[in-house]
């Protein structure tokens, strides 16, 4: 190992001396469509249930396709490892009756956490029948399902302003959600900001952050395009000129993960919902050099 990547390793241990208290953590995933993204994400699954996430969740398109590969893995979660297994549930896309159907056979199945979301918009659909708040109401109405939303510390990109977007989290809080999860995110403070606005419109559920580990800087710019989500002209120095060095890359992303964790941690932040994209190196070193270990390590 070269003297730089020697001093990084030390950046990132000294960098968890301010942390305090445990954390947990979740997972999220999404279906695979291939033999191959099949075993990596079993590879992934194996790799990180040792850590005793809170749950792991399933992502969930919008066509039957997806959804029913969502329906499987989530069920072979549960069978085969043990872990609270939440599935993504979009509403765009399916009747009520449909939906309603959906949650008794997830509720026989044993699976009590669901994540209740809208979706993306059809091309050519501006109006939608049901939001997430409608969603949320009909989950509840049918089993008491612990149900995750989603939040967006820097606003859903089709907000109309960033308080009508807060009101919307709010009613699906008051529908039953049980807590939020973001949007990734980048700059702590946005986060910080967010979650007092929250509490300052009478939100008390947990705002659980949205931990985005990233690998690949240019992947991520193109995503954050559609996503509403700011990248700091820092980050972009931290990644420059790394296109062609991989471990490297996954050095500078771990530590800005890390730090978003200790920052977040000193604020009272005890739970963080890392988005995995299937791969577990990188989520699984973040994890234990947090010290989120196997009972019985040290």
């Amino acid at each position: 190992m070269g003297f730089h990547s020697a001093r990084q390793v030390e950046a990132l241990n000294q960098s968890l001396a301010d942390l305090s208290g445990d954390i947990s953590v979740s997972f999220e995933f999404f279906p695979p469509n291939s033999e191959g993204m099949e075993n990596t994400l079993w590879q992934s699954i194996e790799r990180l249930k040792v850590l005793e996430p809170k749950f792991v969740s399933v992502t969930y398109g919008a066509n039957s396709g997806t959804r029913d590969r969502t329906h499987k893995v989530i069920k072979d979660i549960k069978e085969r490892t043990g872990l609270i297994a939440a599935p993504h549930l979009t509403c765009i896309d399916a009747s009520r009756d449909e939906l309603r159907t959906i949650a008794r056979d997830y509720w026989n199945s044993g699976i009590r956490h669901i994540v209740a979301l809208r979706g993306d918009l059809p091309q050519g659909l501006e109006k939608p029948e049901m939001y997430a708040t409608d969603l949320v109401a009909l989950l509840k109405a049918e089993a008491d399902f612990d149900i995750s939303v989603a939040a967006y510390p820097e606003g859903h990109p089709e907000a109309r302003s960033a308080q009508s977007d807060l009101l919307n989290l709010k009613r699906k809080i008051d529908a039953g959600a049980n807590r939020a999860i973001t949007q990734f995110f980048f700059d702590v403070e946005t986060y910080l900001r967010f979650r007092d606005r929250c509490a300052a419109i009478g939100i008390d559920a947990e705002i659980v952050p949205g931990i985005l580990p990233v690998s690949n800087y240019q992947t991520l710019a193109k995503f954050a395009g559609f996503t509403n989500v700011k990248i700091p002209r820092w980050m972009h120095q931290r990644f420059e000129g790394l296109d062609d060095d991989q471990m490297t890359r996954n050095m500078v992303g771990a530590s800005i993960a890390i730090d978003q964790v200790r920052v977040l941690s000193q604020e009272g932040v005890k739970d963080f919902h890392f988005y995995t994209l299937n791969r577990s190196e990188l989520t699984y070193a973040i994890c234990h050099t947090l010290g989120v270990r196997p009972k019985g390590q040290p």
